[in-house]
């Protein structure tokens, strides 16, 4: 099906189901620790061995010798697997360095052998007697040290590096009022409760995989170039996924070190990364340094908006696209984006939740605020003045729905807004001084091609087959629901299998655009499985009505079942997309309110409440888009106040490389949370008129917290994480 017209009315548009708060049909599975989680998967596959990673001691270098003996006599030893016997591999599109490393080493904890035994506990005993001499090389760790060294890098995810309209410096230098500030976010892990695991097993030539994997087309794809074998040779299985975030949109060294293990063992083989190896050997967030300036006229109008950021990567990765929401957010006829890309030789930069926005937004939208204070002016009002219905890069091309300033203004009344103390430091509680904050949120809505099989089965089951994954977003579902709304049936009569790579090609789980993509291909097949029903009930499909069970056309009607008597009929289908993504900018907007207190002593900061609104399409599912928010304002909440991956600049790693190093949020951390979605639908971005959400909470959630503990103190830091040592030295003159 090619969708290249906006939608009309459709059956999606009847909400008997699409659009109810609905409990997680998978839910039941998780909570009683039923769910098979790829590690778990003990039934699959026979005689399970055990494999156990060694990670390279140095950052940057080779391996001068690697002497396996030890290891080879430890109890249980079955095989052990080094880049120099392993074959020649190649490498996927999506991973940066080799899965697996030997003679030269890329990055701290690259992988440069598996020992794999009959036990976890032998291999992991064996994998400590491995014994490598290394001839350590300089590398570079530091990205303020490499920021002159730093180049523009090439198109990533089709974000161009620079873009320019009007005349940027002059301006600028002209503008009455002006801001130009420096920021910095430090790099960030993913920090999933499940870590990157894989079972592997060969028949003859054929390798399956039972995997972590968000996406499993590109990973099929990725682990086929690796190993130099076909693709229809390779099956990935990826049901149920503790959490990815970005960190599993691509495959990584727990599978290809599994799938080379079985090989070398003859038997199934089961790997699952450590925690240090999760930070260290797998993708992570990239640090950022960001410059923000910004003209305006004395009445608050922008005429004059730049901003650059540099990260670092990798020889050949990618920079971190933090200047993608300000080539889109607020209006301004003269404007410039840049971004620069050092070499690093720390593991890998990639996605994560949000890539781009989330640590662009962290920047841009404390700088908004600067800029409202040296006009004297309210932040909101700011923000309403400088907005813009249109691509402010491209005028002629219209958003095809953008309420922002009515995401604004809805929470500042819900939030009590007006309370608010423009002046700061001035409002306090006992010992706490009290401040609110505002955010912008935007995130890109992506659409991409998805495909689906139904089955409806003499019994009036309809069965979904897709490779779409739940990385615990809900796609069990909102596929179902949409299903169910199609066929006019009650969703415990719909069957959903996801995350198979033996079922038709979906969208994936990343970027936000898993659930409209996904269902618009659940749709497409859902509409070619109706048209089969009508023509072996002979009816009009373009009249007929499919509800409660039945399939009705005026006064003539039949159970759905009576299509599928003789035998079970299978439709699939796959929605591809027009150029109405060309024609019109799709974007999801929202308002993030923060309420922060600062003990006036100590300089610790608690988050007293917090408010997202969100205007983001048709939400096909409200109760799990809720989960979804407040899961991302729970994350936001950790990139402001705690969250940093402490870099080792002489040896080149992350120190805090664990769940006890590495600070997140607990239950204590966050306050009551409140979720408003603004009642939308947008029919140029698929049938379902719906958008992404997941990625949208997280954006601009830790400057709603900076603004609010500025508004507290008066103190302004800009260089996340806010911690109390960024404070204590400057709250005396305020407390």
């Amino acid at each position: 099906m090619k969708f290249d017209t906006p939608a009309t009315t459709n059956p999606i548009d009847r909400l008997k189901v699409v659009g109810k708060p609905t409990n997680r049909i998978d839910g039941p599975l998780k909570t009683t620790g039923t769910a098979p989680y790829a590690y778990e998967r003990h039934d699959v596959a026979a005689n399970q061995a055990y494999g156990y990673v060694v990670g390279s001691a140095i950052a940057k270098g080779r391996i001068a010798s690697i002497n396996l003996d030890d290891a080879k006599a430890a109890p249980g030893v079955v095989a052990i697997v080094t880049a120099a016997d392993a074959g020649t591999l190649g490498k996927g599109n999506f991973n940066t360095a080799k899965l697996l490393g030997g003679p030269e080493i890329e990055h701290y904890h690259q992988a440069i052998a598996l020992v794999v035994a009959d036990s976890f506990e032998q291999a992991r005993a064996a994998a400590s007697l491995v014994r490598v001499e290394y001839v350590r090389a300089k590398g570079a760790y530091d990205l303020a040290a490499a920021m002159d060294t730093a180049t523009k890098p090439k198109a990533s995810f089709g974000v161009e590096a620079d873009t320019s309209v009007g005349d940027f410096a002059s301006a600028f230098a002209s503008a009455p009022v002006t801001i130009d500030a420096r920021y910095a976010t430090p790099d960030h892990t993913h920090a999933m409760m499940e870590p990157h695991a894989s079972i592997a097993a060969w028949q003859d030539d054929k390798l399956t995989l039972w995997t972590s994997n968000q996406m499993i087309a590109w990973s099929v794809g990725d682990m086929a170039k690796t190993l130099g074998i076909p693709k229809e040779n390779i099956r990935l299985d990826s049901p149920y996924i503790g959490g990815g975030f970005g960190g599993k949109l691509f495959i990584r060294a727990d599978a290809l070190l599994a799938a080379l293990g079985a090989k070398a063992a003859k038997r199934p083989v089961k790997v699952a990364l450590p925690r240090p190896f999760v930070t260290n050997n797998t993708t992570h967030r990239p640090a950022t340094i960001q410059r923000v300036r910004i003209g305006a006229t004395a009445d608050g109008k922008i005429t004059a908006i730049g901003h650059e950021s540099w990260s670092g990567d990798l020889p050949g990765g990618g920079p971190e696209t933090a200047v993608a929401q300000t080539r889109l957010l607020y209006a301004g006829a003269n404007r410039m984006t840049a971004m620069r890309l050092a070499v690093l030789d720390l593991p890998e930069g990639n996605a994560m939740r949000a890539p781009g926005e989330a640590p662009g937004l962290m920047a841009l939208e404390i700088a908004v605020d600067e800029m409202a204070e040296k006009l004297g002016m309210d932040p909101i009002a700011f923000r309403v003045l400088n907005d813009t219905q249109v691509d402010p890069e491209k005028p002629s091309r219209p958003f095809s729905q953008r309420r922002l300033n009515e995401c604004m203004q809805t929470g500042a009344d819900k939030f009590g807004w007006a309370r608010r103390n423009a002046k700061p430091g001035s409002a306090r509680d006992g010992r706490w001084l009290v401040g609110m904050g505002v955010a912008a949120a935007f995130r890109n809505n992506l659409n991409g091609p998805s495909a689906a099989r139904v089955r409806l089965d003499r019994s009036g089951i309809v069965t979904v087959e897709t490779d779409m994954t739940d990385i615990g977003t809900g796609t069990y579902t909102i596929i179902a629901q949409t299903a169910a709304e199609m066929m006019g049936l009650p969703l415990d009569r719909i069957v959903v299998k996801l995350g198979d790579s033996a079922f038709p090609v979906s969208a994936g789980s990343g970027g936000q655009w898993g659930a409209n993509s996904s269902t618009a291909g659940v749709y497409a097949a859902c509409v070619k499985l109706r048209e089969m029903v009508t023509e072996k009930l002979g009816f009009d499909a373009a009249t007929a009505i499919f509800a409660d069970g039945k399939v009705s056309v005026g006064r003539r009607s039949a159970a759905l079942e009576k299509a599928a008597d003789d035998s079970e009929l299978v439709a699939e289908d796959k929605m591809e997309y027009g150029d109405l993504a060309e024609k019109y900018q799709q974007s999801t907007f929202g308002a993030h309110f923060a309420e922060v207190g600062v003990d006036a002593m100590t300089g610790e900061i608690r988050v007293r409440r917090m408010l997202a609104v969100c205007a983001a399409g048709r939400i096909l599912n409200p109760k799990a888009a809720r989960s979804q928010v407040i899961g991302a304002m729970t994350m936001g909440a950790g990139s402001a106040l705690m969250e940093e991956l402490a870099v080792d600049k002489r040896f080149g790693f992350f120190v805090n490389h664990d769940l006890a190093g590495y600070e997140v949020p607990v239950h204590a951390d966050i306050p009551h949370q409140d979720v408003i979605f603004l009642d939308e639908t947008d029919p140029t971005t698929s049938p379902m008129k719906a958008k992404g959400v997941g990625e949208l909470g997280i954006c601009g959630v830790a400057a709603a917290i900076a603004n609010a503990v500025y508004n507290a103190t008066g103190v302004r830091v800009r260089n996340y994480p806010i911690t109390l040592d960024k404070l204590l030295d400057k709250l005396p003159d305020i407390a």
